[in-house]
Parts: C-alpha cells; structure tokens; sequence
C-alpha cells in the first residue's frame, strides 16, 4: 500500500517517458504502448528452463533437454526473448549504470509474475557477482532487478546471502560445453534456508548453467524449492531471430 503510494506520487512528479523512443510513457512505465507491443516475448517457453520451445510444440511441456536431465530448478520465467529491444535495455542497465533501464525492466518482469504465472516464493536472491566484477561495474544488475520486485511483490530481499567464491571468465564469452566448468563450486551461502522456497533474479539466462549451480547451492544450504526469474531468456542457437 505504502508503496503504491508513493509510486503515485512519483509519477505526478515525473510523468514516464517511454526509453525506446521517447513519447509519453503509457501508465506507470518508461515504455509507450507501441513499444511495448514490439518487445519479444517468450510466447511459448519450456516451463523448466524458459528456452523458446519450436514452432507446433505443445504449450506446457519440458523440452527434450529438461526431460532428460532435469534442472536442479523446479522453474524458469522469462517473459521475454534476449533481442532487441530487449538486449539494448539490458545492456544500458548492465555496462552503462542506466538504472531507469533497470526500473522498466522490472516493472515489466514484475508484471508479469503479479499476472499469477509463477509460485510465489519465500525470498528474492539476485545472482551474485565476484567480488572484483561488482567493485569494476559499480553496482549489480541482478540486485537492482531485485530490489523493486522485493517492494512490488512483497517478498523478503536476501543480497548478501549467497557469495561467489571464485570469478573466472563471463559466461556470454564461453562455448557452451565449457559454461558448467566456468562456475562449478563457485558459489557460497552464509546461512541455512531452514526449507524456504527462493527464487533467484537475474537479468538473462543463457544457458542456465549460472543459474543450475546457484539453485543446488541453495538445495545444499536447506532451501525447499528453488525457481529462476529473469527478464529474458536467450534463445537457442540457429533460432530464428527478432527483427
């Protein structure tokens, strides 16, 4: 309620203006109505990890990847495919400290799972950054993701629950079959999770193998359940892209 209000307020202070294109903003977002109608969405993901499932494949169904060897993760939700727009608004937050990028992405994420379409859990946990990349950028755009679906949705905000141990090279820039490697045991945990339900936040899952080793640290730790959310999800290679 207190923060409904104040999201009022605010915006009667500082009328939205759509970051895409720069018309006036349609409701409380940055984002016009025609781009919003233009973002990518993931109209038919796997429920397990979020990749785009191919043309014809029945809604609700893993993909062959999840039916073979299911995830730690009992679900990922991204409403939407990394692509433009997408990808441009991801990365003015991520390399470029745009945080009003970051308040529209998760205003849109929050959306999105306000909609019903995921369990709600018992705590937020953005994904950690090492030490030395959080110090390099500044901030972290899994937490700034967080921080305003934690108000929105009510939810308990862990930051510094869950650390990395180790860096190693970003995943984007890695091969797929050496991206499990790159984070094997690269995660660390403070406290026990005594059988909560978490979801972890993120900006985008690639291949979901951050997001796999994060989510069995937390099964170590005692969580109950373990979901992913992030605003995008990409989409498998070969796939047909966006305009």
């Amino acid at each position: 309620m207190v923060y409904n209000w104040i999201e009022t307020a605010l915006l009667g202070l500082y009328p939205p203006v759509c970051l895409l294109c720069g018309a006036d903003g349609h409701g409380y977002r940055d984002l016009c109505g025609g781009c919003a109608a233009d973002l990518p969405a993931n109209t038919n993901p796997c429920p397990r990890c979020a990749e785009p499932l191919p043309p014809g494949a029945r809604p609700g169904i893993p993909c062959a990847r999840c039916l073979r060897h299911p995830p730690p993760f009992a679900s990922c939700h991204a409403p939407y495919l990394y692509e433009p727009p997408v990808d441009w608004l991801v990365g003015r937050l991520k390399f470029h400290g745009r945080l009003a990028a970051g308040r529209l992405l998760a205003t849109l994420l929050g959306d999105w799972l306000r909609a019903g379409v995921a369990p709600r859990p018992d705590l937020l946990v953005p994904m950690p950054l090492h030490a030395d990349r959080l110090r390099a950028r500044g901030f972290n755009q899994a937490t700034e993701l967080a921080r305003p679906l934690s108000r929105r949705l009510a939810i308990p905000l862990a930051t510094d629950l869950v650390f990395r141990t180790r860096g190693g090279a970003p995943q984007s820039r890695l091969a797929q079959g050496l991206r499990q490697a790159n984070v094997r045991d690269a995660f660390s945990i403070r406290a026990p999770l005594g059988g909560r339900h978490v979801a972890v936040v993120d900006d985008v899952v690639t291949t979901g193998a951050t997001a796999a080793e994060l989510a069995r640290t937390l099964l170590r730790a005692g969580a109950s359940r373990v979901d992913v959310w992030a605003i995008a999800r990409t989409p498998p290679e070969g796939a047909p892209r966006g305009p």
